[in-house]
C-alpha cells in the first residue's frame, strides 16, 4: 500500500513539473495588446499625455481673474503724526503705536495683445502633439514586439530542427562506431561523424541560449511571470499574407502618428509667433478692490471700494519684440523643414518595406523548393554511400545542406511575417491591423 502511494506521489510530482515546464501559447495579437497597455514605455507615453493635459488646465487659468486678500498689523515706535487740519490749540500729537491695513483686490485681464488666447492654444496643440507621439510610440512598441516574436520563433524552430538533426548525428556516430570496430570504415570517417555531432551540439546550445534570452526579454516587456515560457503557434505564419503588395504612400501620410504630431507642432509655432507679436500691444485689465485702514488714535477707513481700468504698455517693446517675432518665425521654419524630411523618410520607408516584403515572398518559393531538393539529394547520397559509391564527406555535406535548407525555409517564413508587419508599421497601420485600440 505504501509503495502504491509513493508511486502515485511521484507521478503527481513529475506530472506537475512537466506541466509548468511546458510552453504557453501566446499569439502575436495578445503579445502586442499586453505591450501597448502594460509595458513601461506605454505607461510613460500615457503619463506624458496626462502631463500635457495638466499644462493645458494651468494655461487656461491665465484668463480667469486674480483675487488677492492681504492684511497687515504693524507696531509703530515713536511715530510722529502731523495732522494738517487738526485743532491748532491741541497741545500734543496723538499717541500712535499701531497700524492695521486690510485689502482685497481683483484683477481681470481684458486685453493683452491676444497673448492669453494664443498661449492657451499653444498648450492645447502641444497636448494634441503629445497624444500623437504617444500613438506613434505604441506603434513602435508593437513593432518591437513583432521583431522579437519573429526572432523567438526562429530560435525555437531552429532548436526543433537542430535537435532532430542531432538525433540523426548521434545515430550516425553509433552506426559508424560499430562499422569502425568491424573494420568496414576507416577511423577517420568515424572522427568526421563525431566532429559533425559536436558542431550540431554547439549550434543547438547556441539556439537554446537565444530562445532563453528572447523569451526573457519578451516576458519582461509584457510584465509576465519570470517562469513564463512563450510558445508560438507557427500557423500564424500561414495567415493568408502571401499576396504581393504595392506601396501605398497615401495611407502612410494619412495614418502616420509622428507626421500628425508635426502638424500640431507647426500650429504651436504659429501660436508662438502671435505670442511674440503681443508685445506690440498694450495690456488692459479691469481692476477692483476694497481697503480698510486703522491708524491708532488718528484715522479709521472702512468700506473703501475702488474700481477702474489698468493700463500697461512697455514702450521699449517696440524695439525688442521684432527680434522675438523673427526667432519664433525661424523656429516655425525649422519645424516645417523637419516635417518635410519626415515626409520624405516615410515615403522611403514605405517603398523599402513594400519591396522587402515582396522579396521575401519570392525567397519563400525558392527555399520551399530547396527543402525538397536537399532532402532528395541526401536520400540519393545515402543510397550511394550504403553501396560504396559516395564518400563520408559527401554524406555529411548532404546532411548539412538538408538541415540548412530546412532552417532557411523556416527563417524565411518568419522573415516574410516580419516584413509584412514592417510594411504595416511604415504605413502607421500596425496596431489597427490587429483590430486593437491604440489609445
Amino acid at each position: 500500500m505504501q509503495i502504491k502511494r509513493k508511486i502515485i506521489l511521484l507521478f503527481m510530482v513529475f506530472g506537475f513539473t512537466n506541466m509548468f515546464s511546458q510552453e504557453t501559447i501566446l499569439n502575436l495579437k495578445e503579445a502586442i495588446n499586453l505591450a501597448i497597455t502594460k509595458s513601461n514605455e506605454a505607461i510613460l507615453a500615457n503619463t506624458k499625455i496626462e502631463t500635457k493635459k495638466l499644462e493645458v488646465n494651468i494655461a487656461r487659468n491665465i484668463q480667469y481673474p486674480d483675487f488677492k486678500i492681504s492684511g497687515q498689523y504693524l507696531r509703530l515706535t515713536g511715530a510722529k503724526v502731523d495732522l494738517k487740519n487738526s485743532n491748532p490749540n491741541a497741545k500734543s500729537s496723538p499717541v500712535v503705536n499701531e497700524l492695521l491695513i486690510g485689502q482685497a483686490n481683483v484683477n481681470l485681464p481684458l486685453f493683452s495683445g491676444f497673448k492669453i488666447q494664443n498661449s492657451i492654444k499653444a498648450t492645447e496643440n502641444l497636448y494634441q502633439a503629445e497624444a500623437s507621439k504617444s500613438l506613434q510610440t505604441k506603434e513602435e512598441i508593437a513593432m518591437k514586439v513583432v521583431e522579437y516574436y519573429a526572432n523567438l520563433y526562429r530560435a525555437q524552430k531552429s532548436v526543433t530542427l537542430i535537435s532532430e538533426n542531432l538525433k540523426s548525428a548521434e545515430q550516425r556516430v553509433t552506426d559508424f562506431t560499430d562499422l569502425e570496430k568491424n573494420g568496414v570504415i576507416a577511423r577517420n570517417d568515424l572522427l568526421k561523424a563525431k566532429l559533425q555531432l559536436s558542431k550540431v551540439q554547439l549550434s543547438l546550445d547556441e539556439m537554446k541560449k537565444n530562445v532563453s534570452v528572447l523569451n526573457y526579454y519578451l516576458i519582461t516587456m509584457l510584465k509576465l511571470p519570470e517562469d513564463y515560457k512563450i510558445g508560438i503557434n507557427e500557423h500564424q505564419f500561414d495567415n493568408g499574407k502571401s499576396e504581393f503588395i504595392s506601396r501605398n504612400f497615401d495611407d502612410a501620410l494619412k495614418n502616420r502618428k509622428d507626421l500628425a504630431a508635426f502638424k500640431f507642432i507647426e500650429k504651436v509655432g504659429e501660436n508662438n509667433i502671435s505670442i511674440a507679436k503681443s508685445g506690440y500691444f498694450p495690456q488692459i485689465a479691469l481692476k477692483a478692490g476694497y481697503a480698510s485702514l486703522q491708524l491708532q488714535n488718528v484715522v479709521t477707513v472702512t468700506n473703501a471700494l475702488n474700481f477702474g481700468l489698468g493700463f500697461n504698455y512697455d514702450l521699449s517693446s517696440i524695439f525688442k519684440v521684432g527680434k522675438d517675432v523673427k526667432l519664433a518665425k525661424n523656429k516655425l521654419s525649422e519645424t516645417k523643414q523637419s516635417q518635410e524630411i519626415l515626409y520624405e523618410n516615410i515615403k522611403i520607408q514605405v517603398q523599402n518595406a513594400s519591396e522587402n516584403y515582396n522579396l521575401t515572398l519570392k525567397q519563400n518559393i525558392v527555399y520551399a523548393e530547396a527543402v525538397g531538393q536537399a532532402s532528395e539529394n541526401y536520400r540519393i547520397l545515402k543510397d550511394k554511400y550504403d553501396n560504396g559509391l559516395a564518400t563520408t564527406n559527401d554524406l555529411l555535406e548532404a546532411d548539412v545542406e538538408q538541415l540548412n535548407s530546412k532552417l532557411n525555409y523556416a527563417l524565411s517564413r518568419a522573415n516574410s511575417f516580419l516584413k509584412y508587419y514592417e510594411m504595416q508599421s511604415a504605413s502607421g497601420l500596425l496596431i489597427s491591423s490587429f483590430n486593437l485600440s491604440n489609445k
